[in-house]
């Protein structure tokens, strides 16, 4: 079996520890050469995590020469520029989420990628959540008929270093995860004919930053309703992925820790009875929530599957997103540590 040669630049993002602990989790498809990190302070802070430890940490340009794919895990604000060296480079990548920078310099990066047949693999976790993964399966099949809504809910109760961070972001928390939401939502619907915001500021704990969100996105025949928040009590246990078709309805809540996937028939509905069949689902977002992800990585770029997220699924996400948002996510800011 083939091993990749697979690195990492950067370890500021908040999911880039978990993507190297995974890989290394297996070694015999990955070779981990090392990894980078140009900021000081992030190597004070991260550079003696597990996830790094006994790896070399290297230059930038001395890394890329020696590996086949890089896991792009900067600040939010450099994943792309980053993102962009690596393909320019020819290396396949994993790219956290969600993109930065401008459309077009986003585009660019998918284009170069496409032209060279290099994988990019975003790093939306849900796309692994078997509950979504049933939805997505009994959508693709039909079995729902006719899919006219979906309710989408991704909110916490952040601490007020959290939120300071969130402050570097136009839409603030809907930026950050609300893009979970959007991405599931273009991989079922497509792209929405139109997209109405609502980004509020509670201003709770003196944080002045969109903290309380709720975005439609409109399509010919269904509306999507997104709802983000950083000041929910308990918003983690009522995060939601609610599909509903005129043949069915699937609910997941929780999404994760634990994961309860609901469904409903038209064929055993009644009119005024809860309905539904309820599943407990079995897995471990602590320990191993990119382990299938890094092992997909790999298989996307040895041909042995097809990666079922396009460059222009990727795109059309981040499009949507900024729309959203009101344009570029990055304030501008100093950046601010959120953790």
């Amino acid at each position: 079996m083939k091993k990749i040669k697979i690195g990492q630049i950067g370890i500021a993002h908040n999911h880039g520890e978990a993507k190297m602990l995974a890989v290394r989790k297996f070694p015999e498809l990955f070779d981990v050469v090392g990894y980078t990190e140009e900021n000081e302070a992030w190597i004070q802070k991260r550079g003696g995590s597990k996830g790094y430890q006994g790896l070399t940490r290297y230059g930038v340009d001395e890394l890329l020469e020696k590996c086949d794919a890089i896991l792009v895990e900067t600040d939010i604000w450099d994943l792309t520029e980053t993102a962009k060296k690596c393909v320019k480079a020819g290396k396949h990548i994993h790219m956290d989420k969600p993109a930065s920078g401008t459309l077009e310099e986003y585009k660019e990066v998918l284009d170069i990628a496409k032209e060279k047949n290099l994988t990019v693999q975003l790093g939306y976790m849900y796309r692994y959540n078997a509950a979504i993964k049933q939805c997505i399966e009994k959508v693709q099949s039909g079995k729902l008929g006719e899919i006219y809504s979906i309710n989408a809910e991704m909110s916490t109760f952040h601490p007020v270093p959290y939120k300071k961070w969130l402050t570097n972001f136009k839409g603030g928390i809907m930026y950050i995860l609300g893009s979970h939401m959007v991405d599931l939502i273009v991989y079922l619907l497509g792209e929405p004919k139109s997209v109405t915001s609502f980004l509020k500021r509670t201003n709770l704990d003196g944080v002045d930053f969109e903290d309380n969100n709720l975005a439609v996105l409109e399509y010919d025949n269904a509306l999507a309703r997104i709802f983000i928040s950083s000041v929910e009590v308990n918003g983690f246990g009522r995060r939601q992925f609610v599909v509903c078709g005129s043949q069915g309805t699937v609910e997941i809540k929780p999404i994760e820790r634990p994961c309860y996937v609901s469904y409903s028939d038209i064929a055993t509905s009644k009119t005024f009875m809860d309905c539904k069949e309820t599943q407990k689902i079995e897995e471990d977002s602590v320990n191993g929530r990119y382990d299938e992800m890094m092992q997909d990585f790999y298989a996307y770029i040895i041909g042995e599957k097809k990666n079922p997220f396009t460059y222009e699924h990727d795109y059309t996400v981040q499009k949507v997103l900024d729309k959203i948002v009101g344009g570029v996510g990055f304030n501008g800011k100093n950046a601010i540590e959120g953790w």
